[in-house]
Formats: structure tokens, C-alpha cells, sequence
């Protein structure tokens, strides 16, 4: 059974770049990764970080190295591909996981917070998938798989930039998929529920709590280990061969039923 299963999710031989892997959900992103057999490339802002999350990685036994990012600027973005490229000649897998936040009500949203959440949350991500898609297409194939959110499907009150943003990275990931399906690369989404980490805790009062867990089905928060499973069939040649354009929900049952 154990070469079966590593045989259909193994990961032996792939380098696989995430981008935001020093964050709370993309740490658990890339230990899935490594433990799975690939080369992990931890990609975020600071050296202490991305430090923290390589050594992690090595004591679960992994491979892992870091390079900086800053998503904000596309230049940053191709150097981190050049840097990659130098490093291990290909790149199989990218996983797009940087995310910000800002909660307000509607009519003091700021167009500061606005363009910084859009900036990070959506055009980054187009970013990254033109960048490393163009590698990924001469390389002859790959998978990317793009963060979204239960926000991809349903608004919610007091967080209108983040919905529309993940709403943008649903579909854009579908028109990569369509852009892609031909070309060997495919394109797919991880949409989590509520996973309570430092960037969105603090806009978790009492109160939206209950009206989260009253339409959470399994009625608790997600774990971030609970979305290594998504991922690892997403990015495997064989288990996610035929799948491109999906969208994955972990979300407890949030977007399975509105009551």
C-alpha cells in the first residue's frame, strides 16, 4: 500500500516554489510538500522568516532553501524565478499563499487598504502565474495551485476588498486553466474556510465567531494541516493529472449550506 500511495502522490524529484511559505497556512503547505518528496522553495519577505520555516522543514526531514520575494513588484517576482531556476534548473509546482486583510464597514473601506489588499491578493498572483507559467509552458508542464477562499464563492460583511480579491483569484485561476489546458500546465484552487491565524484573528469578535460556527456545519475552525491533503492531489502528475480549472473547498461545510 505504501508504494502505492507513493506512487500516486509522491512528489520525488519535483521542486515546488511557495510563495508566502514562511505564513501560517503556507508553512503547512510546504511541510506537506517536503514530506511528500519535493524540493521545497520556501518565498517570502524576510530572512528571519523564511529561515525559520527552511529549518522546520529540514527537521521533518525535508529539502528545502529560501528566496526572497516581494510581491508587490513584478521585477522582485522574476528574480525569484531567475534565483529558483539557478538553484534547481526547473520548477514543477507553484503555490501562490501570500494574503492580507483589513476589516472595516463598507463606507470607511480606504482606497489605501483597498490597493494594497488587490496589490497582494490578486495582482500578485497574476503576477506569479505569468511568470512562472512562461517557465512552466517551455518546460513542457506543471501545476500551479492559487489560495483562495470560502470568499471565492460568498461575500461577507466587513472584508470587501479580501472578498473581491479572492473572488478575482477563482476566476483567474479558471481562465489560466483554459489558457493552459493544452499546454501541459494546469491550474487549480484551494479554498479554505476559516482558519484563524495573526493577519485575520483580530477582526474575530465574539460575534462573528457564532455567526461563523452557525453556518459551519462541522462547527469548529480548520487546522492548517488539514489542507496539505487538497494540495498534495492537486500537485500530483498522476492522483491530479485530468484536474485543471477545480476549486477545492475546506471550509468545514461553510459553502455547502446556507441555514
Amino acid at each position: 500500500m505504501s508504494n502505492y500511495l507513493e506512487d500516486l502522490f509522491g512528489l520525488t524529484g519535483q521542486t515546488a516554489v511557495v510563495i508566502g511559505g514562511a505564513g501560517v497556512l503556507g508553512g503547512a503547505l510546504c511541510a506537506g510538500l517536503a514530506q511528500a518528496g519535493a524540493h521545497v522553495i520556501v518565498a517570502d519577505l524576510t530572512d528571519a522568516g523564511c529561515q525559520a520555516r527552511v529549518g522546520a522543514l529540514k527537521k521533518l526531514g525535508g529539502s528545502a532553501s529560501y528566496c526572497l520575494v516581494n510581491v508587490t513588484s513584478r521585477e522582485s517576482i522574476e528574480d525569484l524565478r531567475s534565483a529558483c531556476l539557478k538553484e534547481r534548473g526547473r520548477v514543477h509546482i507553484l503555490v501562490n499563499s501570500a494574503g492580507v486583510n483589513a476589516g472595516s464597514a463598507f463606507l470607511d473601506a480606504t482606497d489605501a487598504d483597498w490597493d494594497r489588499i488587490l496589490t497582494i491578493n490578486l495582482r500578485a498572483v497574476f503576477q506569479a502565474c505569468q511568470v512562472f507559467g512562461r517557465h512552466m509552458v517551455e518546460a513542457g508542464g506543471g501545476s500551479i495551485v492559487n489560495i483562495g477562499s470560502v470568499n471565492s464563492h460568498l461575500p461577507l460583511s466587513r472584508v470587501f476588498a479580501y472578498a473581491a480579491s479572492k473572488a478575482g483569484v477563482l476566476n483567474l485561476t479558471r481562465n489560466i486553466a483554459h489558457d493552459f489546458g493544452q499546454k501541459g500546465v494546469r491550474a487549480n484552487v484551494i479554498c479554505p474556510g476559516f482558519f484563524p491565524a495573526e493577519q485575520n484573528r483580530k477582526l474575530l469578535d465574539q460575534k462573528r465567531i457564532d455567526n461563523i460556527m452557525g453556518h459551519t456545519p462541522m462547527q469548529r475552525f480548520g487546522e492548517p494541516e488539514e489542507l496539505i491533503g487538497a494540495l498534495l492531489f492537486l500537485v500530483s502528475p498522476k492522483a491530479g493529472s485530468f484536474v485543471t480549472g477545480a476549486a477545492i473547498n475546506v471550509d468545514g461545510g461553510f459553502t455547502a449550506a446556507w441555514f
